[in-house]
């Protein structure tokens, strides 16, 4: 796991990575939120552990950055422990917030129990440039927008993007769909793989005709 530690005072970043190292964590270090937004744009890291005062780019201002791009865990590392900053901090998107002074192991199992939990739920969410699948929520945002499905198109829709790439004969989606007895025929299926195109407008044509078989969802 690939960590960012985003703090202005050296001897913060050392300790982290210290104990990082410790954990076989890879760690990377920012003294400001300028210069980690850089390192972001060219690595993908597991969590971030972030400072609020910082010169150049203070923290609040850096999560607003990250947080309009990426959903990875974050973790605000601050000496201020009033109550409006750490309420402050979790409507912006933040994960965890650990004040300062701290205990290095405790800051380590916190990025443990972050990054599964963002783990478990990214892998319940299906992302295709700006287009959001939810499976735990039941629900399809495009450019934003909430889509609305009926609940069969959305089980349809499901069951493809979590086979992506492999083609899947009608009979396969009417077992996988509507239920292993299900006794209806090919027109059932393609009567709704065509509601569900006209519901996904620009990419109605991620679901591909697979000539002679059925479908599959391909980007």
């Amino acid at each position: 796991m690939r960590i960012l530690i985003v703090d202005d005072e050296l001897k913060i970043r050392e300790v982290v990575k210290e104990y990082a190292k410790v954990n076989d964590y890879l760690c990377d270090e920012a003294s400001n939120g300028k210069e980690a937004l850089q390192m972001i744009e060219k690595e993908n890291y597991d969590c971030i552990i972030l400072d609020i005062m910082m010169p150049e780019l203070d923290g609040f201002s850096t999560l607003k950055h990250i947080r309009e791009k990426s959903d990875v865990p974050i973790i605000m590392l601050s000496a201020r422990q009033e109550e409006y900053d750490k309420l402050f901090s979790f409507d912006n998107g933040v994960d965890d917030y650990v004040t300062k002074p701290f205990s290095p192991k405790e800051l380590m199992a916190r990025i443990k129990v972050v990054s599964e939990r963002n783990k478990k739920e990214s892998s319940e969410k299906y992302v295709f440039d700006d287009l959001v699948l939810d499976v735990l929520g039941r629900s399809l945002k495009i450019e934003g927008k909430n889509i609305e499905l009926t609940p069969k198109e959305m089980d349809l829709l499901i069951y493809l993007v979590q086979n992506k790439g492999i083609a899947l004969s009608r009979d396969k989606l009417l077992q996988g769909v509507w239920d292993r007895d299900y006794y209806g025929d090919d027109r059932t299926v393609d009567t709704h793989i065509k509601m569900l195109r006209r519901s996904l407008g620009k990419y109605r044509d991620c679901i591909v005709t697979v000539r002679g078989m059925g479908y599959k969802f391909e980007i």
